[in-house]
């Protein structure tokens, strides 16, 4: 399967509006808006990030489908990666491949991550790509309307 990044066309957003409604994904990811289901919001959202200075987002490819997003925003020295993938294709390795494309883009190190501390997956993703576990704390997590736990995870050096 081939995977690719490339900058987000108008006509990805209803895909992955539609990606990010899905209830199972949604709980997995947790840290969600807290009404997905606001595309006015979701709108709002992606017109924001696409026109700032500074964000990297990315739609992600799979043999040329959408099949979700990648970005790294934040301010210099803080910046964070985070990614999103479309739940039918979990487990193929896309979001690793994805991952490391949008590190190589972004060479600038420190990145930082955020994930559920029960969020394996996507745990397993950030340390194939070099990100290491910095710290553990809590956060409320719209999607399952409590605090969790939450992994903060490092990239010091290129990745992989």
């Amino acid at each position: 399967m081939h995977i690719a990044l490339r900058a987000v066309h108008d006509s990805d957003l209803p895909v992955l509006y539609r990606q990010m409604n899905d209830p199972q994904a949604l709980h997995m990811a947790a840290f969600t808006p807290e009404d997905p289901a606001d595309r006015s919001a979701f709108d709002a959202h992606w017109a924001r990030i696409r026109s700032a200075p500074g964000v990297v987002v990315r739609t992600v490819l799979a043999d040329g489908d959408v099949v979700g997003s990648a970005s790294v925003y934040g301010e210099p020295g803080e910046r964070e990666v985070t990614y999103w993938i479309d739940r039918a294709y979990w487990g193929r390795g896309i979001a690793t491949a994805a991952l490391r494309r949008l590190l190589e883009e972004v060479p600038e190190r420190p990145l930082y991550a955020r994930a559920a501390a029960d969020n394996a997956g996507s745990l397993r993703v950030l340390e194939k790509c070099g990100f290491r576990v910095s710290a553990r704390t809590t956060g409320y997590a719209a999607a399952r309307g409590a605090e969790i736990d939450e992994v903060v995870l490092a990239l010091e050096g290129p990745g992989l």
